[in-house]
Parts: structure tokens; C-alpha cells; sequence
């Protein structure tokens, strides 16, 4: 199941208009924004009817309009995420204020889990019925069925009213007044239609924001890094720390920062001071030996040497200015 998702899965890049028409198939309800969703108390019917009979439909409050009666619909969802052991995280403070991009994106992920279980087929599920067991439920089934009821009038007085517009300019004395009706439905449209073109750039502004400040959040944690005393030194990190603060998007910047990681492997190692420590040993040993072999061949010396001959030696020692000379 689709317990969680990154930001940049195809869930999050499906439209307002169909999380609103699945929200209303399903449920059988007539929202006309995503927003209106907000009390939490839609997002509980969803999972009941993904779920039937997990949900305490008793608990929920569709007539909920404070914030502290919200935040009770969204105690009950979470209750019902921790029983299905889903770990997605319920941001209640952004929700309850109301604001588009935050609900539609908590919406695609309900959309996104609901297809995920058995397919997104609901089997019997009424969703009216089970909506009367909710405080304030009643009162929503009224509303949703006047508002269909309103929109089936809407759309068959609109009907009439085009069929008296055309009785109306095949009489050439109100020809005025037939102008006058057809002008007036075709201002309406339009600024419904220009109403939700602003709607859909300012949720994708606010889209393009987040995802701005979720990747200078990604650069900022790399700076902080790179600003560690323990690696900051490395060359490596000053490459990373050149294409970071580079004023302009220039190749040129990009290759002196391969420059140098390229020079740093070129350069060769430092020496070990344990190498050099092996190295001397060898010597101090040589050294001693030499010293060894010279009191042997001293030792030697005297040992075949007549006392005339050692005797000839200590006056040459005299002779050369020994401190001997002084007894």
C-alpha cells in the first residue's frame, strides 16, 4: 500500500477538478472546492468507506467549523492510521486554516491510498447511510442533495432561458431584450472560467514555492557540511563549496572545480612517519656494527702486540700532543 510516497510521485500532480469529482462520487457529496474538506470529517468517510467498519463513524463531526472541532475529526483519523499502522504524518495545523495547496496535497495522498486498497473498488458501500451516524451528517446529506437538486434546476432554467432567447429574436421587436439575456449567462461563464484559471496559478505558484524551498534546504544542509572544521580543508570540499557560491551558471565553473579534484589526485602522498622511522633504523644499526667491528679490531691489536710496540705507540701519542704529556 501507498503509506508514503516522496513529493515527486505522480500522486501529487493530479488535478483539482478530479480529487473534487472522486470526492463527490464516492461520497456522494457536492463540494465545489478542495478546501472545504477541511474539517477532517471527509477524509474519515474516506477511509471508512476504504475500510468499511474501522472507522467510529459516531466520533465524526461534519458540521465541524472551529478549529478545536477539527482537530477532534483528525484525532479520530489518526486513530485509524495507527491501527492500520500507516506512518504518514497529519499536518492539523496547516489543514484547519483552510488553504488550497495543503488540503489538495493531503487529498492526492487519500486518493493515492484508496486506490492502493482492493484497487480502489468499493464494494456496497452507501455513504449517505453511513453519513447519518455522524454529528451534523444529516444535515450535510440535506445539503448536498438541495445543492443537486439546485444545480438540475439551475441547469434546466438555463435550458428555458436559451429556448426563450431564440423565441425571442425570431421577434423582430425584441431583438434588444433577447440580446440582453444571451449577453448576460455568457459574462457569467466567463468570469467563472477566469475565477478558475487564478485558482489554478495560485496553487501552482505555491507549488513551485514549496518545491523551491525544498531544495535550498537541500543546499543549505551541504553548506553546513562543507563548513565542518574536520573536512573543510580538502579540496574536494573547496570544489563543492566553488560551484555553491558561483555568481553565475558558467561552465567555466564546473571545470576549475574538476581542476581541482583533478589536481588532488596527482599530487602524491605525504610521507608516512612511520616509513621514516623504518628507514633510520637500518642506519643507527649499520653505525653500531661499525663500532662493534672497531673495538674487536682494537681488542685484537693488543692482544698480538709486543709491550716495545705499545710502548712506541704511547710516546707517538706523546709526541702528537696528547693530554698524557702533562704526567
Amino acid at each position: 500500500m501507498a503509506t508514503n510516497i516522496g513529493m515527486m510521485d505522480s500522486a501529487y500532480f493530479v488535478g483539482r477538478n478530479e480529487i473534487l469529482a472522486w470526492i463527490n462520487s464516492t461520497l456522494q457529496l457536492n463540494l465545489s472546492k478542495v478546501e472545504e474538506a477541511c474539517s477532517g470529517a471527509v477524509q474519515c468517510q474516506l477511509m471508512d468507506a476504504a475500510h468499511p467498519g474501522i472507522v467510529p463513524m459516531h466520533k465524526v463531526n461534519f458540521d465541524a467549523k472551529n478549529e478545536y472541532e477539527m482537530i477532534q475529526n483528525y484525532k479520530v483519523l489518526q486513530d485509524v492510521f495507527n491501527k492500520l499502522k500507516i506512518t504518514k504524518h497529519i499536518e492539523v495545523n496547516k489543514l484547519v486554516k483552510g488553504r488550497p495547496l495543503d488540503n489538495l496535497e493531503f487529498m492526492q495522498w487519500m486518493k493515492r491510498y484508496c486506490d492502493s486498497v482492493n484497487g480502489g473498488v468499493l464494494i456496497n458501500y452507501n455513504a449517505v447511510e453511513r453519513r447519518d451516524a455522524c454529528r451534523g451528517g444529516k444535515e450535510a446529506n440535506k445539503r448536498s442533495s438541495s445543492s443537486s437538486s439546485q444545480s438540475s434546476v439551475r441547469s434546466s432554467s438555463a435550458a428555458a432561458k436559451t429556448q426563450a432567447s431564440h423565441a425571442t429574436k425570431k421577434n423582430d421587436g425584441h431583438v434588444a431584450n433577447g440580446s440582453q439575456r444571451t449577453i448576460k449567462p455568457a459574462t457569467s461563464s466567463v468570469a467563472q472560467a477566469y475565477d478558475e484559471q487564478i485558482t489554478e496559478l495560485k496553487l501552482f505558484v505555491d507549488s513551485l514555492e514549496k518545491e523551491r524551498d525544498f531544495y535550498f534546504g537541500k543546499l543549505r544542509d551541504i553548506e553546513i557540511l562543507c563548513q565542518n572544521p574536520e573536512i573543510e580543508h580538502l579540496p574536494i570540499v573547496g570544489a563543492i563549496q566553488k560551484i555553491l557560491y558561483a555568481a553565475d551558471d558558467s561552465s567555466s565553473v564546473v571545470a576549475e572545480a574538476q581542476a581541482m579534484v583533478a589536481q588532488q589526485q596527482t599530487e602524491p602522498p605525504p610521507l608516512s612517519p612511520i616509513l621514516e622511522t623504518s628507514e633510520e633504523k637500518p642506519k643507527q644499526e649499520v653505525q653500531k656494527r661499525k663500532d662493534i667491528s672497531t673495538l674487536e679490531f682494537d681488542a685484537a691489536a693488543n692482544s698480538t702486540l709486543s709491550p716495545r710496540q705499545r710502548l712506541s705507540d704511547i710516546s707517538d701519542v706523546h709526541y702528537c700532543g696528547s693530554p698524557l704529556t702533562n704526567y
